[in-house]
């Protein structure tokens, strides 16, 4: 079911005239758990990232489960908050994207990289628990976009979550259309 999902998912955005203009440095993942997921084997999502050539989304395979494991340990961590929210997709950041999200009733929180502490930025995957955590707390509940501005040798980037890739994908698209709109 998650496998099939994504692929529609994955359409949705190669189809997309606007989309491929949110995808970060980092390129983009886009991800879905199953249902009770414990661990990145349970989340699948595209082997080596979605890019993009001449404004055009490309994936270079079919998605499979632990194939993400920025993406799903996000998913993963905001699983322990929320079981419905069980797919998650990065975008670039812009502070126009957060604005248009907030325009779209979508419940907005963020974390500051640079507040993390020490001990848990020392541990390799350390940041994303924590992340959700503070993006929990600042808004006092699960949000449906958790952004970071960034830190030293780290990309600002947006996440945006949803009951499944289809609804993440469908949400990112409109955000896209109407980022080129405003962004013209």
């Amino acid at each position: 079911m998650e496998l099939e999902n994504l692929k529609k998912a994955i359409k949705i955005l190669k189809d997309s005239e606007d989309f491929a203009q949110l995808v970060p440095e980092v390129r983009t993942n886009l991800v879905m758990a199953r249902k009770n997921a414990r661990n990145i084997e349970d989340v699948a999502g595209f082997p080596g990232r979605i890019t993009t050539a001449h404004n055009k989304v490309i994936v270079c395979m079919d998605p499979e489960f632990g194939a993400s494991s920025h993406m799903a340990r996000m998913v993963l961590n905001i699983l322990k908050y929320d079981s419905q929210k069980r797919s998650a997709i990065n975008l670039r950041y812009d502070p126009l994207i957060i604005k248009i999200c907030k325009k779209l009733g979508l419940l907005v929180s963020s974390y500051d990289r640079n507040q993390e502490p020490e001990d848990i930025s020392i541990i390799e995957g350390g940041t994303i628990p924590w992340g959700v955590k503070e993006s929990i707390k600042k808004l006092g509940q699960v949000p449906d976009v958790i952004y970071h501005k960034g830190a030293w040798g780290k990309e600002p980037i947006i996440c945006l979550l949803a009951p499944d890739a289809v609804e993440a994908a469908r949400t990112a698209d409109c955000i896209a259309r109407l980022y080129k709109t405003i962004n013209i």
